[in-house]
């Protein structure tokens, strides 16, 4: 069977939540990412977070398509993280058919942050979720060895690593440490690529970077295939290929269209 692909929030940031369903079932994806936080609770929540109306028509969307929900974002955990406060986050990605909760930690205190991973892992084992860490290089957990000590610092079978190979690219991790972590913690990934390091990158071009300008599979220098080498072969494979100055003169059909093929013929390759 082909390798499960979602449409990620990313990709298509000027899309509603059911014009992605659609996109994604027309370039033959099997699934989508829901954003349904941009920021902390109480102040970055998203429409489709707000809106039960929206919510059953996403629903009946899916179920018209056979798309599913990969995984909704995002839960990033900071000194001022009350966990408490992502039930309402949690409660509708459980609804919306989700099965991972991303989430991202921000927080440079260890044991603080530690309490709050393994809360959130609690509140989302009661929901039937998974939380699976994105490490990000320009916040507190920026690389894979910080993320796999998380992992099996909190011990909670729930939680694991959602590896995006940007940020494994511009965070210098190593596949070799990478092939070494059990299976059991990866579920799915986030794939695009990206020019070769270089001179490491401020903070706000990383982030530039990472929201509105990556490479397709296959256009740049990450070791994707190492990479996918190193992670579970059937995890399902999050398109996220954020290609700003390209939406101008291209929909998002297209894009997508563009970003499975480029995939496919990655995973041909490895």
């Amino acid at each position: 069977m082909a390798r499960p692909l979602s449409l990620s929030y990313y990709t298509v940031p000027e899309l509603s939540p059911l014009e992605t369903v659609a996109v994604a079932a027309q370039a033959g994806c099997s699934h989508v990412g829901l954003r349904l936080l941009g920021g902390q609770p109480g102040g970055g929540e998203m429409p489709l977070l707000l809106d039960p109306a929206l919510q059953a028509d996403l629903l009946e969307a899916m179920a018209d398509t056979g798309i599913t929900a990969l995984d909704a974002n995002t839960a990033r955990i900071v000194p001022e993280t009350r966990v408490v406060d992502y039930v309402p986050f949690l409660d509708t990605a459980a609804r919306l058919g989700a099965r991972h909760v991303m989430a991202s930690v921000d927080d440079a205190d260890r044991n603080r942050s530690l309490d709050n991973v393994t809360g959130l892992c609690d509140l989302a084992a009661e929901r039937g979720l998974t939380v699976d860490l994105e490490f990000v290089p320009w916040m507190a957990l920026n690389g894979l060895a910080a993320a796999a000590d998380m992992v099996g610092t909190c011990n909670r079978d729930v939680l694991g690593i959602a590896v995006d190979t940007l940020h494994f690219h511009r965070s210098d991790s190593s596949i070799e440490a990478l092939a070494l972590l059990p299976r059991r913690w990866f579920r799915y990934a986030q794939i695009c690529d990206a020019p070769a390091n270089g001179t490491p990158p401020s903070r706000d071009r990383l982030i530039h970077e990472a929201t509105k300008e990556r490479l397709l599979p296959g256009a740049g220098d990450i070791d994707l295939a190492g990479i996918l080498r190193a992670l579970p072969g059937n995890i399902p494979l999050a398109l996220e290929i954020p290609q700003t100055a390209l939406a101008t003169r291209m929909d998002a059909a297209g894009r997508v269209s563009r970003a499975v093929a480029a995939t496919r013929r990655l995973l041909d390759r490895v």
